[in-house]
Order: structure tokens, then C-alpha cells, then sequence
């Protein structure tokens, strides 16, 4: 079973990019973050002639998260328990949805920017990621992936040059310390293994040609459970998918993982 996920920045713009991405890679479960659309918006006609299933939760131009499988997709949950909200009136946003594929639970998450370390915008973050912890806690003892857009850079070789982020967010100690957390709790990132760095990158700005100049930073993750972690046999960061023109400022990361425990391919 092959697992993949794409911050795909707009998935009405880049759906051919998407489709193509899929069949080059035989994908079975791709999460999406940024899709930037309501669920009617979504072009989706492609993806179901492909034989994909999708779930989706987003929101006209902000956020917006999607799961594409097919390999089923049963259990949808839209936002984790005791989500954070943000906004006045104070509300979910469109950042979490799980589903359950082939026998894996698969959690897209588009973890809040922060923006600014004194920015209330930074304090929502680092809440909205203890609270996924605590939910997380309850999800650790199955086969569960928790993909997507992290936000956060957890050590200095996953940025082109700690020094140039010193003052920003995504690298601070708060930040860091919410990502170990999972980390301490028994998730494990399965990607760095098989690619590790330093530069290698899972994003680059679109800002002073970033990504010819490979000056990115590794803000997208694939954090397994142990049961998970223990099944996955191989993983890559697709850069190329990062070039040419309409490309996203992310690439995907994908993962490979063995038959379940029943000995059945997921």
C-alpha cells in the first residue's frame, strides 16, 4: 500500500497535476492540505473515473483538507476532538479530517502558520497542536498515519540556513518541542530515515527562484504509530513534482507500507 501526502496550494488549480501525480506513482491514499475550496467546488470528476473515492472539508479560498483513496474510505471524521477554533465568532477551520483506508487511519492536517511569534495567531498553533497530542493519544495503539503540512522545521538541517530563520516561526523552541512531543509519545517519522538530509526539503517559496537555488526548508511529515512505523518499507520526497510552471510550493512525500498484521494487502 502506497500513502502520500501534498500541500497541492489549490486543488482546482493543480487537479491535472494531481491526476497525473497518482497514476505516475500508483498511489492508493493521497491526504491533500490547502485545497482551498468547499467540497462542491472540488473538481472531482477525474479523480472518481480513476477509481478515487474522496473526502473533503474546506471552505471558499482559506485552508480546506481532503483524503483521496481507493482503497475506501469509511469513519470520516471532520476536525479532531477538542479542535481548536480560530476567527471571531471563534470556529473550527478546515485543517484535520481522518478517514479509515485499507485498514489505515489516515489523518491530513494543515497545522496553523503562526505567523509571527508574537502574533495570537503563534499561541492558536501551539493549542491547536496539544490538543492533537492528547487526541493522538488515543489513536497510537492502530495502524495510523498523521500526514501533512506540519509547519514546523524540528531540527537545523531542515532549513536552508538556520541563521535567516532566527526570528521567525516554524523553528522556535515552543514549536520544536510540540513537534518531539508526538515523537516522545511513540509516533515515529518514517520518512527521514529513507531520506535524510541536510538539504533535503519538503518546501520551497516561490520568492527569488527558492527552489532552483534549493533553498527550502522540511515542514511535511508522515508521523506513524508503532504498529504503522513498523510496516513501512520504503519512503521519497517527490522534488520534481516541485518544478515547472503551476507547480505547488510543496512537493509530496510518500510512503510505502507491508501487508497488515492479517497478512492481507491494504
Amino acid at each position: 500500500m502506497r500513502i502520500a501526502t501534498w500541500n497541492v496550494n489549490s486543488l482546482r488549480s493543480r487537479i491535472d497535476r494531481v491526476e497525473a501525480f497518482l497514476e505516475r506513482h500508483d498511489v492508493d491514499v493521497l491526504a491533500l492540505q490547502e485545497t482551498k475550496a468547499r467540497e462542491d467546488q472540488l473538481p472531482l470528476m477525474g479523480l472518481q473515473s480513476l477509481g478515487y473515492d474522496v473526502a473533503a472539508a474546506g471552505t471558499n479560498q482559506w485552508n480546506g483538507v481532503a483524503i483521496v483513496s481507493r482503497v475506501g474510505i469509511a469513519d470520516v471524521e471532520v476536525g479532531f476532538p477538542g479542535m481548536p477554533g480560530w476567527g471571531d465568532p471563534v470556529a473550527p477551520e478546515s485543517r484535520a479530517i481522518g478517514a479509515t483506508c485499507g485498514g489505515v487511519r489516515v489523518w491530513s492536517l494543515y497545522v496553523p502558520n503562526g505567523r509571527k511569534v508574537d502574533d495570537p495567531h503563534y499561541v492558536y498553533k501551539l493549542e491547536w497542536l496539544a490538543r492533537l497530542r492528547e487526541a493522538a493519544e488515543g489513536w497510537a495503539g492502530t495502524d495510523t498515519a498523521l500526514v501533512g503540512d506540519w509547519n514546523i522545521a524540528p531540527q537545523d538541517d531542515d532549513v536552508f540556513d538556520i541563521a535567516a530563520f532566527a526570528k521567525d516561526t516554524h523553528v522556535t523552541p515552543p514549536e520544536r518541542a510540540a513537534f518531539q512531543a508526538f515523537l516522545d509519545a511513540g509516533w515515529v517519522d518514517v520518512v527521514r530515515p529513507h531520506a535524510p538530509g541536510p538539504g533535503v526539503y519538503t518546501y520551497w517559496d516561490y520568492y527569488r527562484q527558492r527552489f532552483e537555488r534549493n533553498r527550502g526548508m522540511r515542514i511535511d511529515f508522515v508521523l506513524g504509530s508503532p504498529s504503522l512505523a513498523a510496516r513501512v518499507t520504503g519512503a521519497h520526497i517527490d522534488r520534481d513534482e516541485r518544478a515547472g510552471t503551476g507547480a505547488s510550493d510543496h512537493a509530496p512525500v510518500l510512503v510505502d507500507l507491508a501487508p497488515g498484521a492479517d497478512g492481507v494487502p491494504d
